[in-house]
């Protein structure tokens, strides 16, 4: 018996078939993962090297070309292009596709790993990347003040990122353009020179200060506790209480010689907002998620938290890619509308019944 005698005779089960497929099409539609970005991985992995004061020719010599000898040893190799300046080379390392990506990053990583003491000491950086495109920002936003000062801006910059991270569909929840916090030390050179101090010692002091050091291990009852002297300093207060030295009987704290407070790194770049000064709060999104989801997550969090912030303080939401999304699907429901409409203006003329089943196939 043929296919479409059978359809058109038990018409009952082919409604029925067509009904499970089309629930089917608009479940499959509705939770279909949504992204402007394509989610795919690439074996792909660029190794930055920061070797500053070095020429390109150096550079080259001294460690583009150990790293590319030792990388190309490896199989699956497609290509290897890197790009030279001073002080700074960037080696894009590409597998031949169908290489399991994961399996292929941790081979990388161990090669240059391994290598590692054969190049020179002075390189500040060495780190393998691994291309992912989900890693593109979907959401930027921009808190915005003129008169805060940056210990405001940080603690609310801050309290934005706990909020955005609590969002299970987020990751890389980034904050730019805010320098980091630092204590700093202002030595009181005449102070020190009085107590005949000098600044090696004031630093060895701090350094000693803050060292971690093993303590060996503890064993009872067939269990072995690990120790770890921890120096590590909660506040400034603290680093200023630190015995540098001993004059005439007593100890000399560090605040004795120096002014030890609170302050930022020096400025490397300037974060503006249609001209006003700012700091950028960032979000990427998982792979394998649906951005529309995603949005309805973290909206409520972002009104929630503009009603909480400080009136010198505004939070401004200027790159939303859901929305982006949103309007593209929107653009392609009306072509697909308008599609429909034109076919079956041209079928009419043919009959009603027979339009209706090109519509339908379609």
């Amino acid at each position: 018996m043929k296919i479409s005698n059978y359809a058109v005779k038990n018409y009952q089960f082919t409604l029925i078939m067509f009904l499970m497929v089309a629930v089917l099409g608009v479940t499959t539609i509705m939770n279909m993962p949504r992204s402007e970005d394509p989610d795919m991985h690439a074996p792909q992995y660029p190794i930055i090297v920061v070797y500053p004061g070095t020429s390109p020719k150096d550079m080259e010599e001294l460690v583009v070309d150990k790293i590319e000898k030792r990388i190309y040893g490896l199989e699956k190799i497609k290509r290897i292009k890197t790009n030279i300046s001073d002080g700074v080379a960037v080696l894009d390392v590409e597998y031949k596709y169908g290489s399991n990506v994961d399996d292929k990053y941790q081979e990388i990583v161990r090669e240059v790993n391994a290598l590692r003491g054969e190049l020179p000491k002075e390189i500040v950086k060495l780190e393998v990347l691994k291309v992912d495109p989900s890693n593109v920002n979907i959401l930027q936003m921009s808190l915005v003040s003129e008169n805060a000062t940056k210990d405001q801006m940080r603690i609310t910059a801050k309290r934005l990122q706990e909020a955005l991270e609590k969002v299970t569909t987020l990751k890389n929840v980034t904050i730019h353009g805010l320098p980091k916090p630092i204590v700093r030390v202002d030595l009181q050179l005449e102070k020190m020179a009085q107590m005949n101090i000098a600044a090696d010692r004031v630093m060895q002091a701090i350094q000693s200060e803050i060292a971690n050091i093993p303590g060996g291990s503890i064993i009872e009852n067939n269990k072995s506790f690990n120790i770890k002297t921890s120096g590590n300093f909660e506040s400034a207060a603290e680093v200023a209480n630190t015995v540098v030295f001993s004059y005439q009987g007593r100890n000399v704290l560090l605040k004795d010689v120096a002014h030890v407070y609170h302050d930022y790194e020096a400025d490397k770049h300037v974060t503006r907002l249609n001209g006003y000064r700012s700091v950028f709060v960032t979000a990427a999104q998982k792979s394998g998620e649906n951005i529309a989801a995603t949005q309805k997550a973290y909206q409520p969090i972002i009104a929630n938290f503009k009603q909480t912030l400080p009136k010198n303080i505004d939070l401004i939401v200027h790159f939303d890619q859901a929305d982006n999304v949103s309007a593209r699907l929107q653009g392609l429901g009306t072509d697909f509308i308008i599609a429909i409409l034109l076919v079956a203006i041209t079928l009419l003329p043919l009959g009603f019944r027979a339009a209706t089943v090109v519509m339908i196939s379609i």
